[in-house]
């Protein structure tokens, strides 16, 4: 007889192989802990008493689905959060962008998209954002669509432009925004070269050859396979002599590293070979 905890992990492993049979997205190999968490969490902001009724809910009501996929989603993220990163970004990786005549950027797991304009500011500061391409992709329509939109809370503001500076700015973090109600929106300027759309990295292909990709505090979320196949992913995406971002509690497995020069493995930037 199963015991209450070996019960719960059923009912979180059928409800996951529901939203793949009714939806076609694969949570199944996600970190199990963690997809556990975000699913009682999701239960508990709808109101329902566990698993079996959440999974009466998004088997029948869609519209329910799409809050509940928000919710599994990574969010983590804010505008140079690691100014240590940003700051190896600039010095490290800038100089070799300055040598292709167009730059072709993947943001993989853009969440709300702050680190997507954190980058479209360095690239301006550093003069090359009008050569480049940035495509910023998420799982979560819903966040797409806020990333899309640019406006931030007001009162994570001082945070930001402390960070900002800490990463290397050189200009007044205001004259990239312009103050909206009680938020701040990102300037159009910075999203006119910026691509925003849905992707799945567990199902879709790789967007194109890239000089640069950022998957920054995704992967620790996936399963070792979905790990396994999203490195093939930026592997097919990222061209020879091209970057890889990381995040700081994830690093290139041992059969990959072959493929790629540590260039920093303090802020976790790996190039790939040109060979």
């Amino acid at each position: 007889m199963l015991g209450h905890r070996d019960v719960e992990r059923l009912e979180v492993r059928l409800l996951l192989e529901a939203i793949y049979n009714r939806y076609g997205y694969d949570f199944r190999k996600y970190e199990r802990d963690s997809m556990e968490r975000r699913l009682s969490s999701a239960a508990a902001d709808l109101g329902v008493d566990n698993l079996g009724e959440l999974q009466h809910l998004l088997l029948h009501q869609p519209e329910v689905f799409e809050r509940v996929l928000d919710s599994l989603t990574v969010r983590v993220t804010a505008m140079f959060r690691d100014p240590t990163f940003y700051r190896a970004l600039r010095q490290l990786v800038i100089p070799a962008l300055r040598t292709y005549p167009q730059i072709k950027i993947w943001h993989a797991g853009c969440a709300s998209g702050e680190e997507v304009y954190a980058t479209t500011i360095l690239l301006t500061e550093s003069g090359l954002y009008e050569r480049a391409r940035i495509y910023a992709t998420d799982v979560s329509q819903v966040a797409v669509a806020q990333a899309r939109e640019g406006i931030y809370d007001e009162s994570t503001f001082s945070s930001i432009a402390a960070n900002y500076l800490a990463s290397g700015g050189e200009q007044p973090l205001d004259r990239y925004f312009a103050h909206v109600g009680g938020g701040v929106a990102v300037l159009p300027a910075l999203k006119k070269n910026v691509h925003f759309f849905q992707h799945d990295l567990v199902s879709d292909y790789s967007p194109g050859e890239m000089q640069l990709i950022f998957c920054r505090n995704v992967l620790i979320y996936f399963g070792p396979e979905l790990r396994t196949r999203a490195f093939s992913l930026f592997a097919e995406g990222l061209r020879r002599g091209g970057f890889l971002c990381l995040g700081a509690s994830e690093a290139l497995p041992s059969d990959e590293l072959s493929h790629y020069q540590d260039i920093s493995s303090s802020v976790r930037i790996y190039r790939r070979s040109a060979a």
